[in-house]
């Protein structure tokens, strides 16, 4: 499960070890450490395992608990509009396979900082059957240039770390040894920030993104993983 830490000032959320998929008792776990670093406000990096950031949604649990779909989606929705706006600078060190709605989770963060030579940053959800709510479509094509969202959105294609920072979708890649160092580098010198004017800032920057997000009745009902 999440786990939140300190390294040099910098707050470090690790998502946990295994796919870090959406369950609920996973985003209550997150939705508890960003309470904690919005009362104690510093800059935070988020990490992943060796293998996995994260994989997204909790298809098992989806399948299991078909009833709550819809408001699991609404929480997870809820989730990266809280990312999107968090009153601190935000770096998603993205250490291993970001799918779906982990790969949203990232693409939420203010920068990407992703491993070289492992893993896939990817929204597969064409090949899945499933529709992009309107709040994750508007999520993705606010973050990233149009023709890298059309090519993320519509065909699933997979970015390697390279890849990923040509197109746009990292802002720098690092070896696994690096990749939590590049990232507390990146957000020290940002630590002075104000919380309340930062906030302010972000929520009016994505203020059509965050409507979106968090508009009851729009989110789409996945079916596979995402």
């Amino acid at each position: 499960m999440p786990t939140l830490a300190n390294r040099d000032g910098v707050h470090i959320l690790h998502l946990g070890d295994d796919e870090n998929r959406f369950s609920p008792d996973w985003i209550d776990s997150v939705n508890d450490a960003l309470d904690q670093v919005i009362k104690t406000p510093a800059p935070l990096a988020t990490i992943g395992g060796d293998k996995f950031y994260s994989t997204g949604l909790d298809i098992e649990w989806v399948k299991a608990n078909p009833d709550q779909r819809p408001a699991q989606t609404r929480r997870l929705e809820a989730l990266l509009a809280r990312v999107l706006t968090l009153p601190v600078p935000t770096v998603a060190a993205v250490s291993g396979h970001a799918f779906g709605a982990g790969a949203m989770l990232a693409a939420a963060h203010d920068w990407r900082v992703m491993r070289a030579d492992r893993g896939y940053f990817c929204l597969p959800e064409v090949d899945l059957n499933v529709a992009f709510s309107p709040g994750m479509a508007a999520l993705v094509q606010a973050k990233f240039e149009s023709r890298t969202a059309i090519a993320m959105m519509t065909t699933g294609h997979r970015f390697p770390g390279a890849a990923a920072l040509d197109a746009g979708i990292v802002d720098d890649v690092a070896s696994s040894t690096d990749l939590l160092g590049a990232a507390v580098a990146r957000l020290r010198p940002l630590a002075g920030k104000d919380p309340e004017t930062l906030g302010t800032i972000k929520a009016t920057m994505y203020a059509a993104v965050v409507e979106r997000l968090t508009s009851a009745g729009t989110a789409a009902e996945p079916v596979g993983r995402a």
